[in-house]
């Protein structure tokens, strides 16, 4: 196969589904290999298109690891329980992105590290591709239960990221899922002390 010739007639593919097909097995091989394990030819060969196609819509691997975050992003929503509690809400988040998130959050960290190295680009920088412009879930979530008296208004961002931030420390330490009962330490030792009114 050259270049420039399509892996076979049948996977022929135009627009947003390859792009999405492209993008779904550029985050397979990070997953798998990391970013040094990253090459045009490995992405082709499992999005079953050209190096070609490849090169003209992403021509450095600094834009494709970009574009295949902001897929991700994309793809991946984040949820904004509503249970009438704060601590129970936020518990859930943590919950989903335990179950449904933890391997993503384990790749940006600990498989893209050559990629940090080699770009410059820091891991702030991507978590801001992959959110995008979407408010935070916390956000919402400290935003009602100041509205039901559970949580002081003016609260700081940093604040608001505290059960995240401590959620990735510990996914990222263990590699792996975070026990239950530390996510429950996460919300009641740490975030609600903080938040709560005074008084």
């Amino acid at each position: 196969m050259t270049l420039d010739e399509p892996a076979t007639k049948a996977t022929r593919r135009r627009g947003a589904e390859l792009e999405n097909a492209i993008l779904d097995a550029a985050w397979q091989v990070i997953s798998e290999q990391g970013y040094g394990g990253l090459t045009y030819e490995a992405v082709a060969a499992r999005a079953h298109t050209s190096r070609a196609v490849l090169y003209r819509r992403w021509p450095t691997r600094e834009e494709l690891v970009r574009a295949t975050v902001r897929h991700l992003g994309a793809s991946s929503p984040a949820i904004t329980p509503d249970t009438g509690s704060l601590r129970e809400d936020v518990l859930a988040v943590l919950r989903y992105s335990n179950e449904m998130r933890l391997g993503m959050w384990v790749v940006l960290s600990v498989q893209l590290a050559g990629f940090y190295a080699e770009t410059g680009v820091t891991p702030a920088e991507l978590r801001r591709e992959l959110i995008g412009d979407r408010p935070a879930p916390l956000r919402r979530i400290l935003e009602r239960a100041v509205e039901r008296g559970e949580a002081r208004p003016g609260l700081p961002e940093r604040v608001a990221r505290v059960p995240f931030d401590l959620f990735r420390s510990e996914a990222i330490m263990r590699l792996g899922r975070v026990p239950d009962e530390e996510l429950v330490a996460i919300v009641d030792e740490v975030f609600l002390p903080l938040v709560r009114p005074v008084g």
